[in-house]
């Protein structure tokens, strides 16, 4: 099966390099994105926005022959979730990685301040315990290296969903910092935090505990999610 693996802020294509040795392993095509903006610390990230970024993902959606599976980290879920939309009929799954889908006029995250018209990673006090879990001071030192700045849009515009039957198309929530039981309790209560989660008709959850960052912290389980989630649809068909 093709998988497409989307980053979430600050990382490009190679943030995923732990992660896809085992994905191919198991006999999957793996696609590993860097979006818009994110080539380079000297790109031009200006004008980029949200839906740059999704039309980059759904290009390689077309590109693929049969359906895929979309995996995407943190912000990188909204933009999954946006490409369900625009191709519900190729995406058979979509694995959110400590992320959940973005609702329809919403930005992922207008909240991160801007820096000289971008957004570089912030310092490591804005971030909680729980992002931070496993990421010890030498992972801290490697992922600051890596990272790129966020172009502005991509955070601040909103969410835009047009097809309905993108809550036909299963979801795996990969659960990091908030546990599987934490996350149906939302689903049961009607909470903010899962309302657009509660609209999609088959949704699984596989507990992960660990940071914001598996990819950094456990790498290994996380691929072993992932093949869990794509193991689902294989069965089916």
């Amino acid at each position: 099966m093709d998988l497409i693996l989307i980053p979430g802020f600050w990382l490009d294509g190679d943030s995923w390099s732990c992660v896809t040795a085992p994905l191919e392993r198991a006999g999957h095509r793996v696609h590993v994105l860097t979006l818009p903006g994110l080539e380079s610390r000297d790109a031009d990230r200006r004008g980029i926005t949200l839906q740059h970024h999704v039309d980059a993902v759904v290009a390689t959606v077309d590109r693929c022959a049969e359906k895929v599976v979309l995996v995407g980290h943190s912000g990188g879920g909204a933009i999954a979730y946006a490409v369900a939309d625009a191709r519900p009929d190729r995406v058979a799954r979509v694995v959110y990685v400590d992320s959940a889908p973005l609702p329809d006029g919403r930005p992922i995250n207008d909240d991160l301040p801007v820096v000289d018209g971008e957004i570089p990673l912030p310092d490591w006090s804005e971030f909680t315990e729980g992002d931070l879990r496993d990421l010890d001071e030498a992972g801290r030192e490697a992922f600051r290296a890596q990272a790129l700045p966020q172009p502005t849009g991509v955070a601040y515009d909103k969410q835009v969903l047009r097809d309905e039957r993108r809550h036909d198309v299963p979801a795996t929530v990969v659960c990091c910092q908030f546990s599987s039981d934490v996350v149906r309790g939302w689903l049961a209560e009607g909470h903010p935090m899962a309302a657009e989660l509660a609209r999609i008709r088959e949704v699984d959850l596989i507990d992960l505990p660990t940071g914001h960052w598996p990819q950094f912290t456990k790498p290994t389980e996380l691929a072993d999610a992932v093949l869990r989630a794509v193991e689902r649809d294989r069965l089916r068909g």
